[in-house]
Parts: C-alpha cells; structure tokens; sequence
C-alpha cells in the first residue's frame, strides 16, 4: 500500500538530506601556519594515519614508489572497519597519490606493535563483543592509537628523528588523529540515522492512511454532538428537534467504529484529530455547504453503497484539497503534506472495498504489497550512498559542459540521478522507462523547471553506457 512511488520519493528525500550534510572524514587540511607545532603535529597526524592503514593489512605505495610492507594481521583486525573507510577516503587516496605516505622509518616495528595490538586489553574486549558496531571499531583504534602506539618508545624514537620534533606537537598530532576517527563514527551514525529516518516516514506515510479514516469517524461525531446541542436550544425549530440524520447515521462510518484493522492499528498507534477542533468545525462547514453533501441528504436512494460514494467524494471534493487540512498535517509530520496525494488515492480505493464487499469484515490495505517492497526502500538508500561516487562518474561523464557546469548544477537533480542509477543497476526486473519515469516524475516536483528534460537526456545516455559495459542487460 506504502508503493513503489511513494517509497522513491522518500528514499530521495532522506538521499538529500544524507548526502547535503554528510562528512565521512574529516581530514585535516595542511595548516597555513608557520608555527613549528602545528606542521610537526600535522606530520605526526598523517603518519599515524598510514600506520593505521599497515597495521590493519592495507598496502599501498609509498613516496619513494615502493610498495608498504607486508605483515601478519590478525583477522578480527584485518576485518575492522576503521582501516578500510580511511583507506578508501578521496583525501587519503590523494596525498598517497602526491607521494605523501612515507611513513618507512616505522617498518621495522610494525609486526611487534601489530603483536602488541593482539595481547593487549582493548583486543581482548573487543574480541568479546559479538557482532562489533562502528562505535567497537573506532574505540578499538582510538585506545590502540592513545594506549599501545603513542606511548611506545621505539615510535616516539622515530618521530623524534624529524628535526622539527616537539612534545606538543606530537601529543596535538595524536589528539588530531582521535577527532578524525570520532568524526567518522559520528558520520556514520549519520547514515544509520538517515536509514531510521527513512524507514520512520514510509511509517508516517502508512499513519497518515488510517489517519483519514479517523478523521472522517470525528467529523461524523462533530456533527452528531451539533445535532444533540441544537435539540436543547432555548427556542429550538421544529429542524432542530428533528433533524435529517442521514449524514450522522452512514453505514460506512459506522462500519468503520467496527472494523477489527482499523481497531488493532489504533491500539498499537493511537490516531486522533482532537487536539485540531478548529480544523475539525472548518471541514464540516464545508461539507454541509456543499452540493455534494445537498444532493446526498436528499437524494431518495438510501443505501449502504450511497453512503460510501457520498464519503468518497467528499475526500476528492472537500477534504483532500482543504487548505487548512495540509496546515495541519505540516504540524502533525513534516511528511505528511507530500504523502497526501498518494494516501489519499488509497483511501478512496479502500472505501471502494467497502462498498463492494457490504457483508464482510473488510481488510485494511498492508503497509507493504509484500517483503520485496518493504526492503526497496531501504535498498535503494544503501546502494546510492556506498556507490555515490561511482554513480556520480557515470552522470558527469555525459555533461555537455559546455552547457552545465557539473559543480553547478542543481544539487536535487543530482541527488535524484544517483537514485535512479541505483535501481537502473540493481534491480534488473524493473524496466529502464519506469525507473525513468518516476525520477523524472520527482525531479519535475522537487527540483527546478528543467530538471525533468535535463535528467531524462543525461539518464538515457547513462543507460546506453552501463548496456554497452554490460553493467545492465535491458532497455
């Protein structure tokens, strides 16, 4: 019920955001200073670093062109995180390229601090943990780095042997090394809590489902508690104390107060429009001044079929397009006024259900067709955020840049690009013009008057390539 539609644009949505405010590492820069601490404690910053990369296993080619050592590495350490993001850091990658990894002057000390690293206390701690988090990884080398490395004196021997060597300097090195490696923890916490955020909104979204069956039950008592209050009236009409009460008695809201789904989902996730009377008081008024509700309470058919067309097109007529419903719900969710369109459309297709099953307990819609659904979401986002580079390779190897600036463009269109090219990829079974359509379909919402015609061309060309690799098998 939560579709594919749906779940596209907030895997984008949360895309967006990730990506727009992301920081894997934060590497520090060369400093522009000419003081002598700072430079040596930028040295010792890098050094450090490659030394995290050797003792995790990594190899990599030095400044003299030589390849770094290799050693015995244990495996749990081997399979830490820490090592590997660092490793493959666009920053890292780039001063390894300008020849800045030379860090020869540790090599014969690495297998005994590697050896070192298995005896001690934080591995000992660290092998207890059953399945280590990223939180376990980077407190492994934050204490390796602070406990067994820095204090070693064959290290500090070596470091010493650069001229410039100052005991500030080395100790501000270390401190800088322990803030990149909290930075990339809180970077990826980052991530996790993009994904839980993506999975809270398609909750939202399927909440806001049974919320507009809730609503149309308060309206229906709204008016119910004006009919009994114009009854006591000091000078009550004849109206007044026999009112038409065909709005207030309609089987289908009455078969809704019954419905065991709808029941358990409120038990489970209470669902209530008390605390917007004004919202509540506006929307009646606005159904009782309709024609669609004059044609309803006149109208000599009266049967349980009647009434559901009647709240059918109210939703279509009255309540979905209301102003003051999507001020509401912007207060409710910040998601809510984007899943409106599309909650909306099940809601009218539930009441169908309704109408056509008069003798049944009808089932509310799943959140989900089926489990391949409830995991595309999810999916997707971890496709597009661990391969963005790549992704991004593919979109800027077709800019005309005589035209587009690729480090101007819309950074939306980008977003929604790396999306579609995650399930062009991934998802063999989806045809290419689906896939297509439904970005083009969210960039022409979300971003600006061109993205639609801009995206399409740059996503065909895209297509073209990733056949002709024989990255993607389909047209």
């Amino acid at each position: 019920m939560v579709n594919r539609i749906l779940i596209r644009i907030k895997v984008v949505q949360m895309l967006y955001s990730y990506l727009l405010t992301r920081s894997e590492f934060k590497i520090d820069a060369t400093p522009e200073t000419t003081s002598k601490d700072k430079k040596y404690a930028y040295a010792v910053y890098l050094d450090l670093i490659f030394l995290v990369l050797e003792l995790s296993g990594l190899r990599f080619k030095r400044s003299d062109d030589s390849m770094s050592p290799t050693i015995d590495v244990d495996r749990l350490i081997a399979g830490n995180r820490v090592g590997k993001a660092l490793f493959d850091n666009d920053t890292i990658k780039a001063i390894i390229l300008r020849g800045g990894a030379s860090v020869e002057g540790f090599d014969s000390l690495l297998q005994d601090l590697s050896d070192a690293m298995v005896k001690s206390s934080a591995y000992r701690d660290y092998k207890k943990i059953k399945n280590p988090g990223l939180a376990d990884d980077v407190r492994f080398w934050l204490t390796v780095i602070n406990t067994i490395i820095a204090k070693d004196e064959r290290v500090v021997a070596v470091m010493r042997q650069n001229e410039a060597f100052t005991i500030v300097g080395f100790n501000t090195g270390v401190r800088q090394i322990s803030d990149t490696l909290t930075s990339y923890q809180d970077s990826r916490m980052t991530y996790v809590n993009a994904g839980r955020e993506l999975k809270a909104s398609l909750d939202k979204a399927y909440e806001l489902y049974y919320s507009l069956f809730v609503l149309m039950m308060e309206l229906t008592r709204e008016q119910a508690l004006r009919l009994d209050n114009a009854k006591t009236k000091y000078l009550a009409t004849n109206e007044d104390l026999n009112p038409n009460t065909r709005f207030v008695d309609n089987r289908f809201i009455a078969r809704l107060e019954n419905n065991e789904d709808l029941k358990a989902y409120l038990e489970q996730h209470p669902v209530s429009w008390t605390d917007e009377p004004s919202l509540i008081r506006s929307l009646l008024d606005r159904i009782l001044e309709s024609k669609i509700y004059d044609d309803y309470m006149n109208a000599p058919a009266d049967d349980y079929a009647a009434d559901c067309d009647f709240w059918r097109n109210i939703l279509r007529a009255v309540i979905l397009p209301s102003d003051d419903l999507a001020e509401a719900l912007e207060t409710k969710s910040i998601y809510w006024n984007d899943d409106l369109p599309i909650m909306g459309t099940f809601v009218i297709k539930s009441i169908k259900q309704f109408a056509s099953s008069p003798d049944e307990n009808v089932r509310f819609l799943p959140q989900y067709k089926d489990s391949e659904d409830e995991a595309f979401g999810p999916e997707i986002f971890r496709y597009a955020v661990e391969n963005r580079e790549t992704y991004r390779s593919y979109i800027d190897r077709f800019i005309n840049s005589s035209q587009w600036d690729p480090e101007r463009l819309a950074f939306m269109d980008i977003v929604v690009m790396i999306a579609a090219i995650a399930e062009l990829i991934n998802y063999p079974a989806i045809p290419v013009p689906v896939t297509m359509n439904e970005y083009i379909e969210i960039a022409n919402s979300y971003s600006t008057s061109r993205s639609g015609q801009f995206i399409n061309g740059i996503l065909f060309s895209i297509v073209r390539y990733l056949n002709d690799e024989g990255i993607i098998s389909k047209n």
